[in-house]
């Protein structure tokens, strides 16, 4: 899981141009079937130290996609909402094909 949480951090900071310190905080969540590591534990691995991050388990909703781990950044930045960029990768577009890029 780590890589994956890993990829998906680093295209979310890349894609919007933010380093570490545009972090204020940041949470992960994982759908039930993930518990295996904490997500977080890949944004340590980055580098992201000085950094809260908190993991929280998704609802177990039935027909939900399986093997999905969400970010959701606090940031500071001077970019209007309208230009970030909302990242999903993989299948997880499908959850939300208006704004996934």
């Amino acid at each position: 899981m780590g890589e994956r949480v890993e990829a998906l951090l680093t295209a979310v900071l890349e894609r919007n141009g933010l380093t570490a310190d545009d972090l204020i905080s940041i949470w992960f969540t994982a759908t039930p079937d993930l518990h295996s590591d904490f997500p977080a534990a890949a944004a340590r691995e980055l580098g992201i130290v000085d950094v809260p991050l908190i993991c929280a388990q998704e609802l177990d909703v039935a027909g939900a996609m399986p093997r999905v781990v969400r970010i959701l950044a606090h940031i500071e930045s001077d970019t209007p909402r309208a230009d970030i960029h909302h990242v999903y990768l993989g299948a997880a577009a499908a959850l939300r094909k208006d704004i996934a890029q």
